[in-house]
């Protein structure tokens, strides 16, 4: 299926500088917000406590946060968890309470203000040292996966298209943790899930770019590395929007629908997806050309059985 009736002839490279620009732009502003404002963490990574309600009634999440403020927390975080049925309470690690008895005091406080019976479906309590465990190991399944693109790009292409690819997904993962430290949205490990799915994403993407771009090196041989370039991105144009258009639609339904627990997991799909596709065309392409690959570092190795022997039994 095609995205547009004729191929199309845009030229993409003459238009990366704008996009070096824009890019370093959203760079320098994501590096900047997370250097002095960093994230917010949620309680996967701070520790706390949390609370699953069931109710007979539709539950009226206004009603249960004003009953816990008065009750005296008013930093618990309190949503739909499935249904308007659930209710999912979630309080952070208070030093001088007993988690366990502000869990029983929490359900006590709601079931005065309830007029029906409150099942208390589960209660899970994460310590600090557990978040900070689950911190150090997030940053790492990050850093490993970006390290093994590296490696499988280097071997699959060639290393300056492995530089890109980590160049661009590096891009992507710094303008998506940017976005969460700007607007303060809590950062938890369906935040960390998402952006892994965002480098498997923005790869799956480059290595299709790129290995057009390859073909087109081989294949194309009175042209300039940009032209080639151009020439590879168009011709994968159609294929980039519209696997981009299907995963947004999908996404977006979940951001509309999917309700408040996976709202911020949804949320970050949807910045990572549009930031790889563009950087899948002029980050990760723009770098291929600026580090200078040629066809000549793309042709297969010649042989010795494949040079052909002169007249004077000399090879050539």
């Amino acid at each position: 299926m095609q995205f547009f009736n004729k191929q199309t002839h845009i030229k993409f490279m003459s238009k990366r500088w704008f996009a070096i620009a824009f890019s370093s732009i959203l760079l320098i502003v994501s590096i900047g917000s997370l250097v002095t404002q960093g994230l917010t963490f949620g309680i996967d990574f701070t520790g706390g406590t949390m609370i699953e309600l069931g109710y007979q009634e539709p539950a009226n999440l206004d009603k249960i946060r004003s009953s816990l403020q008065n009750g005296g927390y008013p930093e618990a975080v309190v949503q739909n968890f499935g249904s308007i049925h659930d209710v999912l309470v979630r309080l952070p690690i208070v030093e001088t309470e007993n988690m366990a008895e502000m869990s029983n005091n929490i359900v006590s406080l709601l079931q005065v203000d309830s007029g029906s019976p409150i099942d208390v479906r589960r209660v899970e309590f994460v310590g600090p040292q557990v978040g900070d465990d689950l911190t150090e190991q997030g940053g790492l399944a990050v850093l490993y996966a970006l390290i093994g693109i590296l490696i499988y790009v280097a071997f699959r292409f060639e290393y300056r298209f492995a530089i890109a690819s980590v160049a661009a997904l590096v891009h992507d993962v710094i303008i998506t943790l940017g976005f969460f430290s700007i607007t303060h949205v809590e950062f938890d490990l369906t935040v960390l899930a998402a952006v892994l799915a965002i480098i498997g994403y923005s790869l799956n993407d480059t290595i299709v770019v790129f290995d057009r771009v390859r073909e087109g090196f081989l294949k194309i041989r009175k042209a300039t590395s940009e032209e080639v370039i151009d020439t590879s991105l168009n011709e994968t144009l159609s294929r980039t929007l519209m696997t981009s258009f299907t995963t947004l639609l999908v996404v977006f339904a979940l951001f509309i629908l999917g309700g408040e627990v996976i709202h911020s997991f949804a949320e970050a799909l949807l910045l990572g997806i549009m930031i790889g596709t563009y950087s899948s065309i002029y980050v990760a392409s723009s770098a291929v050309l600026f580090m200078g690959v040629s066809k000549e570092d793309l042709l297969p190795p010649v042989k010795d059985s494949d040079q052909e022997i002169g007249e004077d039994g000399s090879q050539v």
